[in-house]
């Protein structure tokens, strides 16, 4: 239970709770190759990140309500305001897994409806989070000592983009498909406008700085599920759009998608080799437990939605076998991570002050 001093410590960032929760359902249902109880694991970690939303949303609201004073302190922390992210992104995930698997909970119709409310929710407000972020580092806030959070905020366009490729075709042909997919052609390139910048300061800085201190190192692993989900959502538009721009247009854009694909999956590829070098010694000088482990999770499921999108639309095996090894990778992490957060939410060691 949230005693109330627990509750004023409820930051944003407990959302990648459920953002972790849902990628593994949508990763689940999107591999693109049939494995035996995969339906029922997509199923049930969609129905836990359908409830730890509606736990996590509400316990939020109070937390604004009760203790608003924390609650501004907190969004106008350098250091937490962009843990604000993860809010419209756990609700574009549930959103999405909604739309792969939720039919097979409630009738296909409800589960498009709920999808396409739950997407536009969380689109707006990734918006929102975006042009924020956008103001305050115009404004010039810390902005000499960038970190790999700050991509939290304006990477839920690019989440948009490729969760939104689901709805397309469940649209009245005509118009309503495509305003849909030029909409998430929009979002795709607006968060890569917003995320290289980002992502030039923080790798600038750990050049001529060095890594992050011990205990922020998961966090290098936001940037990589940046990547990935981009991978993803080029290649989602791509099918997506076969029914709807006609012969030409659909091959250009499946043209792009695989040469977005390879390239960027190859860049993947590497950081996450890099990433897990980096992980395994942080693990062997003595890498505690924080929420942050939780940085671990979403990032390598987009990875894996990435790499099966990627190897669906290209006909590709080894984009596929990727996806598979880092669907199994992704299990792992999220049950050592949720033990952890487990454990310390039942012993009343979250949440606490940050």
């Amino acid at each position: 239970m949230l005693t109330a001093s627990r509750l004023a410590h409820l930051t944003p960032n407990w959302f990648a709770v459920v953002m972790g929760t849902g990628i593994v359902a949508v990763a689940t249902a999107s591999l693109p190759m049939d494995l035996p109880g995969r339906g029922g694991v997509a199923l049930t970690f969609w129905i836990l990140s359908v409830v730890l939303l509606a736990v996590l949303t509400t316990a939020f609201a109070l937390h604004w309500v009760r203790h608003t004073e924390h609650a501004r302190g907190y969004a106008r922390s350098v250091a937490m305001f962009p843990f604000y992210g993860a809010v419209p992104m756990a609700v574009l995930t549930v959103g999405a897994g909604t739309a792969a698997v939720g039919s097979t909970a409630i009738t296909s119709g409800v589960a498009f409806a709920v999808a396409g409310a739950l997407w536009t929710a969380g689109t707006v407000g990734g918006l929102l989070t975006c042009a924020v972020m956008a103001m305050r580092l115009r404004a010039g806030a810390d902005r000499g000592n960038p970190a790999p959070a700050w991509l939290m905020p304006v990477v839920p366009p690019m989440v948009s983009a490729a969760t939104g490729a689901a709805l397309v075709n469940g649209l009245p042909d005509g118009w309503p498909r495509a305003v849909l997919l030029a909409s998430c052609y929009v979002l795709f390139t607006l968060a890569l406008v917003f995320a290289l910048p980002i992502a030039a300061m923080v790798g600038r800085r750990i050049n001529e700085r060095g890594l992050p201190p011990l205990q922020a190192l998961p966090t290098l692993w936001i940037p990589v599920g940046v990547v990935g989900q981009s991978v993803a959502a080029s290649n989602l538009l791509g099918t997506a759009a076969a029914p709807v721009v006609g012969d030409r247009g659909a091959h250009a854009l499946h043209v792009f998608g695989l040469g977005y694909g390879l390239v960027m999956g190859t860049i993947m590829i590497a950081m996450l080799t890099a990433l897990g070098v980096l992980t395994m010694r942080a693990f062997r000088q003595g890498l505690t437990f924080t929420m942050s482990w939780w940085s671990f999770t979403f990032p390598v499921g987009a990875c894996a939605v990435g790499m099966g999108a990627f190897g669906t639309a290209g006909d590709l095996e080894i984009p596929r076998l990727l996806s598979a090894g880092l669907l199994c990778a992704l299990v792992v992490a999220w049950c050592v991570v949720a033990v952890h957060t487990a454990h310390r939410v039942r012993t009343r060691a979250l949440p606490a002050p940050t």
